[in-house]
Protein backbone atom coordinates (compact mmCIF):
# COMPACT_ATOMS: atom_id res chain seq x y z
CA UNK A 1 0.00 0.00 0.00
CA UNK A 2 1.07 3.58 -0.94
CA UNK A 3 1.05 6.84 0.90
CA UNK A 4 -0.17 10.17 0.04
CA UNK A 5 3.19 12.66 -0.15
CA UNK A 6 2.97 15.06 2.31
CA UNK A 7 3.95 18.11 0.82
CA UNK A 8 2.46 20.33 4.16
CA UNK A 9 4.81 23.58 4.45
CA UNK A 10 7.20 22.89 0.89
CA UNK A 11 7.36 24.84 -2.31
CA UNK A 12 6.37 21.96 -4.71
CA UNK A 13 4.98 23.41 -7.90
CA UNK A 14 2.55 20.71 -9.41
CA UNK A 15 2.62 21.07 -13.38
CA UNK A 16 -0.90 21.12 -15.02
CA UNK A 17 -1.50 18.31 -17.24
CA UNK A 18 -2.24 18.65 -20.89
CA UNK A 19 -6.06 19.03 -20.99
CA UNK A 20 -5.72 18.05 -24.98
CA UNK A 21 -4.84 14.91 -26.08
CA UNK A 22 -6.04 11.49 -27.77
CA UNK A 23 -7.66 9.80 -25.35
CA UNK A 24 -9.37 12.68 -23.84
CA UNK A 25 -10.78 13.30 -27.90
CA UNK A 26 -11.56 9.84 -27.93
CA UNK A 27 -13.56 10.15 -24.36
CA UNK A 28 -15.13 13.63 -25.78
CA UNK A 29 -16.13 11.98 -29.22
CA UNK A 30 -17.89 8.57 -28.15
CA UNK A 31 -19.63 10.78 -25.02
CA UNK A 32 -21.51 13.25 -27.35
CA UNK A 33 -22.04 10.19 -30.04
CA UNK A 34 -23.42 7.89 -26.94
CA UNK A 35 -25.80 10.43 -26.30
CA UNK A 36 -26.90 11.89 -29.37
CA UNK A 37 -28.23 7.87 -29.86
CA UNK A 38 -29.23 7.77 -26.70
CA UNK A 39 -31.33 10.79 -26.41
CA UNK A 40 -33.41 9.74 -29.63
CA UNK A 41 -33.27 6.33 -28.56
CA UNK A 42 -35.66 7.68 -25.63
CA UNK A 43 -37.89 9.97 -27.85
CA UNK A 44 -38.30 7.20 -30.47
CA UNK A 45 -38.48 4.22 -28.53
CA UNK A 46 -35.78 3.09 -30.65
CA UNK A 47 -34.02 -0.56 -29.48
CA UNK A 48 -31.82 -0.13 -32.51
CA UNK A 49 -30.62 3.03 -31.31
CA UNK A 50 -30.27 2.21 -27.52
CA UNK A 51 -27.81 -0.40 -28.45
CA UNK A 52 -25.98 1.47 -31.27
CA UNK A 53 -25.62 4.24 -27.74
CA UNK A 54 -24.47 1.43 -25.31
CA UNK A 55 -22.09 -0.18 -28.06
CA UNK A 56 -20.39 3.29 -28.79
CA UNK A 57 -20.41 3.98 -25.05
CA UNK A 58 -18.07 0.84 -24.26
CA UNK A 59 -16.49 0.47 -27.22
CA UNK A 60 -15.06 3.94 -26.86
CA UNK A 61 -14.74 3.41 -23.24
CA UNK A 62 -12.19 0.67 -23.62
CA UNK A 63 -10.58 2.64 -26.68
CA UNK A 64 -9.65 5.95 -25.27
CA UNK A 65 -7.88 3.74 -21.98
CA UNK A 66 -5.99 1.95 -24.23
CA UNK A 67 -4.86 4.52 -26.23
CA UNK A 68 -3.95 6.56 -22.59
CA UNK A 69 -1.86 3.47 -22.16
CA UNK A 70 -0.44 2.97 -25.43
CA UNK A 71 0.40 6.45 -26.32
CA UNK A 72 1.53 6.93 -22.66
CA UNK A 73 -0.99 10.18 -22.06
CA UNK A 74 -2.53 8.89 -18.83
CA UNK A 75 -3.27 11.79 -16.93
CA UNK A 76 -5.46 12.33 -13.87
CA UNK A 77 -7.50 15.11 -15.44
CA UNK A 78 -8.22 12.45 -18.17
CA UNK A 79 -9.20 9.68 -15.24
CA UNK A 80 -11.77 12.05 -14.13
CA UNK A 81 -12.98 12.96 -17.54
CA UNK A 82 -13.63 9.49 -18.24
CA UNK A 83 -15.47 8.60 -14.89
CA UNK A 84 -17.92 11.42 -15.32
CA UNK A 85 -18.82 10.87 -19.15
CA UNK A 86 -19.39 7.40 -18.43
CA UNK A 87 -22.29 8.36 -15.46
CA UNK A 88 -23.50 11.00 -18.80
CA UNK A 89 -23.63 8.23 -20.98
CA UNK A 90 -24.92 5.93 -18.93
CA UNK A 91 -27.55 8.11 -17.25
CA UNK A 92 -28.81 8.40 -21.10
CA UNK A 93 -28.61 5.21 -21.94
CA UNK A 94 -30.92 3.23 -18.87
CA UNK A 95 -33.38 6.18 -19.48
CA UNK A 96 -33.60 4.83 -23.32
CA UNK A 97 -33.68 1.01 -21.43
CA UNK A 98 -36.75 1.77 -19.03
CA UNK A 99 -38.73 3.64 -21.54
CA UNK A 100 -38.73 0.63 -23.98
CA UNK A 101 -38.68 -1.70 -20.97
CA UNK A 102 -40.24 -0.47 -18.05
CA UNK A 103 -40.55 -3.36 -16.30
CA UNK A 104 -37.04 -3.39 -15.62
CA UNK A 105 -37.40 -0.13 -13.22
CA UNK A 106 -36.52 -1.98 -10.34
CA UNK A 107 -33.21 -3.58 -11.57
CA UNK A 108 -32.15 -0.18 -13.65
CA UNK A 109 -32.92 2.28 -10.57
CA UNK A 110 -31.18 0.09 -8.46
CA UNK A 111 -28.03 -0.07 -10.72
CA UNK A 112 -28.45 3.84 -11.41
CA UNK A 113 -27.52 4.45 -7.19
CA UNK A 114 -25.33 2.02 -7.69
CA UNK A 115 -23.53 4.04 -10.59
CA UNK A 116 -24.12 7.09 -9.94
CA UNK A 117 -23.82 7.78 -6.62
CA UNK A 118 -21.53 5.02 -4.68
CA UNK A 119 -19.44 3.63 -7.59
CA UNK A 120 -18.68 7.40 -8.45
CA UNK A 121 -17.38 8.00 -5.09
CA UNK A 122 -15.21 4.68 -5.29
CA UNK A 123 -13.61 5.51 -8.82
CA UNK A 124 -12.90 9.29 -7.74
CA UNK A 125 -11.21 8.15 -4.55
CA UNK A 126 -7.66 7.35 -6.56
CA UNK A 127 -7.88 11.12 -6.03
CA UNK A 128 -6.23 10.45 -2.81
CA UNK A 129 -3.24 8.66 -3.69
CA UNK A 130 -0.23 9.44 -6.37
CA UNK A 131 -1.72 7.22 -8.72
CA UNK A 132 -3.06 7.97 -12.90
CA UNK A 133 -6.57 6.42 -12.20
CA UNK A 134 -8.34 3.70 -10.75
CA UNK A 135 -6.54 1.48 -12.58
CA UNK A 136 -3.78 1.37 -10.79
CA UNK A 137 -5.61 0.60 -7.29
CA UNK A 138 -3.72 -2.53 -7.11
CA UNK A 139 -1.36 -0.39 -5.60
CA UNK A 140 -3.30 1.00 -2.76
CA UNK A 141 -5.98 -1.95 -2.04
CA UNK A 142 -5.59 -5.03 -4.29
CA UNK A 143 -8.91 -6.44 -3.30
CA UNK A 144 -10.50 -3.50 -4.14
CA UNK A 145 -9.03 -3.10 -7.61
CA UNK A 146 -9.51 -6.81 -8.54
CA UNK A 147 -13.72 -6.16 -7.42
CA UNK A 148 -14.09 -3.05 -9.06
CA UNK A 149 -11.12 -2.25 -12.07
CA UNK A 150 -9.64 -5.91 -12.86
CA UNK A 151 -10.43 -6.26 -16.24
CA UNK A 152 -13.30 -8.99 -15.95
CA UNK A 153 -14.57 -6.77 -13.14
CA UNK A 154 -14.87 -4.48 -15.25
CA UNK A 155 -16.49 -6.34 -18.22
CA UNK A 156 -18.91 -7.79 -16.07
CA UNK A 157 -20.08 -4.85 -13.79
CA UNK A 158 -20.74 -2.32 -16.83
CA UNK A 159 -21.92 -4.68 -19.16
CA UNK A 160 -23.80 -7.07 -17.14
CA UNK A 161 -26.84 -5.74 -16.10
CA UNK A 162 -27.73 -4.45 -19.29
CA UNK A 163 -27.72 -7.82 -21.28
CA UNK A 164 -29.44 -9.64 -18.03
CA UNK A 165 -32.56 -6.72 -18.79
CA UNK A 166 -32.63 -7.52 -22.44
CA UNK A 167 -32.50 -11.38 -22.08
CA UNK A 168 -33.66 -12.09 -18.66
CA UNK A 169 -37.58 -13.55 -18.76
CA UNK A 170 -38.35 -11.75 -15.57
CA UNK A 171 -36.85 -8.76 -13.82
CA UNK A 172 -35.82 -10.68 -10.55
CA UNK A 173 -33.05 -11.84 -12.27
CA UNK A 174 -31.20 -8.58 -13.33
CA UNK A 175 -32.20 -6.96 -9.39
CA UNK A 176 -30.40 -9.36 -7.88
CA UNK A 177 -27.23 -8.72 -10.33
CA UNK A 178 -27.64 -5.21 -9.68
CA UNK A 179 -28.40 -6.04 -5.43
CA UNK A 180 -24.95 -7.93 -5.64
CA UNK A 181 -22.78 -5.34 -7.16
CA UNK A 182 -23.97 -2.94 -5.30
CA UNK A 183 -22.71 -4.78 -2.21
CA UNK A 184 -19.47 -5.31 -3.61
CA UNK A 185 -19.46 -1.76 -4.00
CA UNK A 186 -20.43 -0.76 -0.77
CA UNK A 187 -17.99 -3.28 1.18
CA UNK A 188 -15.76 -1.95 -1.48
CA UNK A 189 -15.62 1.87 -0.06
CA UNK A 190 -16.04 0.62 3.47
CA UNK A 191 -12.59 -0.40 2.33
CA UNK A 192 -11.63 2.84 0.96
CA UNK A 193 -12.82 4.60 3.59
CA UNK A 194 -11.12 2.74 6.68
CA UNK A 195 -7.52 3.13 4.25
CA UNK A 196 -8.35 6.50 4.38
CA UNK A 197 -9.44 6.73 8.34
CA UNK A 198 -5.75 4.75 8.65
CA UNK A 199 -3.38 7.70 6.45
CA UNK A 200 -5.39 10.33 8.28
CA UNK A 201 -4.74 8.90 12.08
CA UNK A 202 -1.03 8.22 10.57
CA UNK A 203 -0.38 11.69 9.38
Amino acid sequence: MIGRPDTRGSDVVVAMPRLVNVPNAVTLVRTVVAMGLALPAVVLESMWLAVAAYLVYWVGDVLDGMLARWLGQETRVGAVFDILSDRACTALCAAALLVLLPGMWVPVGIFLVQFMVIDCMLSLSFLYWPIDSPNYFYEVHRGVYRWNWSPPAKALNTSGLVVLVLLAPHPVWPALFAGAVTVVKVVSLVAVGRLLSAETARV
